[in-house]
């Protein structure tokens, strides 16, 4: 949950890397919070019968538009891509595909034009509290 909250705490920050973790951890619980927003709107009544989706479930997917965009972005900046290779998505069936292999790969080692690497700080930092 804290990886979540890490993400929401940088709503619109495009700039820096983010790890795997931190992205996979935050898709993860957006995924949760989707289907409980889903099962709410669903109990309310607020669920629209033509389109599936409701109120509640719009309304979160306004509210973490931006920090999914964010995150994401980040994640392609960690393995050393520029966040407009978001866009090679829209290439029917591969696009996607290559998409979530980029998402998937492994951060690229120390510091790159986007910054330091976040596995070396994070692990730098539990080093000092130890």
């Amino acid at each position: 949950m804290s990886w979540y909250l890490e993400v929401l705490k940088k709503y619109a920050t495009f700039g820096g890397r983010a790890r795997r973790k931190e992205y996979w951890m935050f898709v993860l619980f957006n995924v949760i919070f989707t289907i409980v927003a889903l099962i709410i709107d669903s109990v309310l009544g607020t669920r629209s019968e033509e389109t599936g989706y409701g109120l509640f479930n719009g309304l979160y997917g306004l509210a973490v538009l931006l920090p999914s965009l964010a995150v994401l972005v980040r994640r392609l900046h960690d393995i050393g891509k520029s966040g407009w290779w978001f866009f090679i998505a829209l290439i029917p069936l591969i696009g996607s595909i290559w998409l979530l292999v980029l998402l998937a790969t492994d951060s690229q080692p120390g510091e790159n034009q986007y910054g330091p690497n976040p596995k070396m700080i994070t692990q730098s930092q539990s080093q000092v509290t130890v």
